[in-house]
């Protein structure tokens, strides 16, 4: 079992669940490779080095993304350099073929992007879709056909236009392939997904891979053409250190993975310290809650970019 707890998303919204779940260089290079904004800094002087990419998972069922853009560090720039909507799903129709479904949480975090989004994109963090199982017939590892992943890419690409969103990120949890009903995963079908989205999305989207499932385990043996395809790839389990197992550039993993409501400043701080030592390009955290995380937030901000992190409205 990951960290994460059980993170599925109802067609009505849930009570919070408990989902226990870097890219050296300048901040241009990470806007190179992730496709992640730099904002300029609202003081004279220079933009901070961004040692990695940091990302954060935000429980739109229990929380708002709005949250995102209370931190920033001390020169007003960014603290997060991508924010995920946690979570759309796949479902099944009643057919049984896969079909996008928004949550009313979801949904409504989309529809007031005014609010939810804009300010964040604004300061340069992008905003991303996370797409996860929903203990269904239909999974991402398991599609018949290359047109039926096509079908479903469509579905997400519609998605992302119309709310003007960054990218998306793919989540296999709560999918038992083979089992009670649920079709087997087939070899190409992850392949058929990432493939379908590249081609959908606006190019510069961002496409992210949680490192979990059996859609990881096709994507680790895809061609490198395939996996080159993924933006960066992350450890799916919280409050640890460990890179995943993928034939990448260090600069495309996350090794730490921390949740703000569960793990200290001080291990924050290390993972981040770690990272930068290790060369590793992303740092992934989650389940930003509307408390004040501002010591947490600086743990890593103080590591990753030179300077702690303020909070307020």
């Amino acid at each position: 079992m990951t960290a994460r707890g059980v993170r599925f998303t109802h067609p009505h919204p849930a009570t919070g669940s408990n989902r226990s779940r870097a890219f050296t260089g300048l901040a241009a290079a990470v806007a190179l490779l992730l496709g992640c904004g730099v904002t300029a800094p609202t003081s004279a002087h220079a933009a901070p080095e961004r040692k990695a990419t940091s990302l954060v998972y935000v429980e739109v069922n229990s929380h708002e993304m709005a949250n995102v853009n209370k931190y920033r560090l001390a020169d007003g720039s960014k603290a997060f350099d991508v924010a995920i909507i946690f979570a759309a799903n796949i479902n099944s129709d009643d057919s049984g073929a896969a079909t996008l479904h928004l949550n009313e949480r979801v949904k409504w975090t989309l529809d007031n992007a005014d609010t939810q989004i804009r300010p964040l994109q604004q300061r340069g963090t992008k905003v991303t879709l996370s797409l996860l199982g929903n203990h269904q017939k239909a999974g991402f590892a398991n599609f018949p056909t290359k047109e039926a992943a096509q079908k479903y890419a469509g579905e997400v690409a519609q998605v992302v236009n119309q709310y003007q969103l960054d990218g998306v990120d793919l989540d296999d949890e709560w999918v038992t392939y083979g089992t009670n009903g649920v079709p087997a995963a087939t070899s190409q079908s992850a392949v058929w997904l990432v493939e379908s989205l590249r081609e959908k999305l606006p190019s510069n989207s961002i496409l992210s891979l949680y490192n979990i499932g059996a859609t990881a385990d096709q994507l680790r043996q895809a061609p490198a053409s395939v996996i080159s395809k993924l933006s960066y790839i992350s450890n799916p389990h919280y409050g640890s250190y460990r890179a995943p197992s993928f034939p990448v550039d260090k600069s495309r993993l996350g090794a730490a993975a921390v949740n703000f409501t569960q793990e200290s400043s001080s291990t924050i701080a290390d993972f981040a310290q770690r990272t930068v030592r290790d060369g590793y390009g992303v740092f992934v955290t989650y389940n930003l809650t509307g408390a004040d995380h501002q010591a947490s937030v600086s743990a890593f901000t103080e590591k990753l970019y030179g300077q702690k992190a303020t909070s307020g409205s």
